[in-house]
């Protein structure tokens, strides 16, 4: 039986269609919407909380999204060990949430950057990298104002030590660069994971990499790896 996708939409998301495009319409998943007031989950097999600015991002990112109905439904789905996938605004309601640990501060230089960025893949062992090597370097955009990660330095070793830095902003070449790390987040850290490996939020769009004529196929990768696991479920 193919795996269902649940997109969730909050009022001021605005890359949830891309998100459906990507998993229904690129890689060919059963996908649906599903509407913030909505919390059953019991058809979903992997939850995707994309990007915009839910609630126009008053008070600060993914501040009031975090008490939206859903979301108590979407901590039950993660505390299953079920998969959940936040990207940009999704990967700060996830910090708000309290899914994963650390919270996004604007970016270094104040500005909103919308740009291709490449990232390097920092382990294999989650489900959402499964297929791609350590190392590998992959080139996928970003759209953000609020992306500059922080934590302190004990929950930073405890990252680090886990395994738990799934993505870090980088150059073409793969190293990582005070210059590559233009929000300025701590460790050029550009995505992360829960300690049991089922939460991953990231800042830039793998949704927005799906077809090449766009400039970049390299999100899809992070799809794949997602489909190939749970078809081996």
């Amino acid at each position: 039986m193919s795996a269902n996708f649940g997109v969730i939409v909050f009022p001021g998301s605005n890359c949830d269609h891309d998100a459906y495009h990507a998993l229904a319409h690129v890689m060919n998943a059963n996908a649906q919407f599903l509407w913030h007031k909505d919390t059953d989950l019991s058809s979903i097999d992997f939850l995707l909380v994309p990007g915009g600015f839910s609630y126009g991002d008053y008070l600060r990112s993914g501040a009031i999204a975090r008490f939206s109905p859903i979301m108590q439904s979407v901590i039950e789905f993660a505390n299953k060990g079920r998969p959940v996938l936040g990207v940009c605004n999704g990967f700060q309601i996830l910090l708000e949430a309290g899914l994963l640990p650390g919270a996004m501060l604007h970016n270094e230089q104040l500005r909103f950057v919308c740009k291709q960025t490449y990232l390097r893949c920092e382990t294999s062992d989650t489900m959402f990298t499964r297929t791609i090597d350590k190392g590998e370097v992959l080139e996928i955009p970003v759209a953000h104002g609020e992306g500059n990660y922080v934590t302190d330095e004990e929950q930073l070793k405890q990252l680090q030590d886990n395994d738990q830095v799934v993505f870090r902003y980088c150059n073409r070449s793969g190293e990582t660069t005070e210059e590559a790390n233009f929000n300025g987040s701590v460790d050029n850290i550009a995505g992360i994971c829960n300690q049991q490996r089922n939460v991953l939020g990231m800042m830039p769009h793998p949704e927005r990499a799906v077809e090449s004529m766009l400039g970049s196929d390299d999100g899809k990768r992070i799809f794949e790896s997602a489909l190939h696991e749970l078809a081996s479920v």
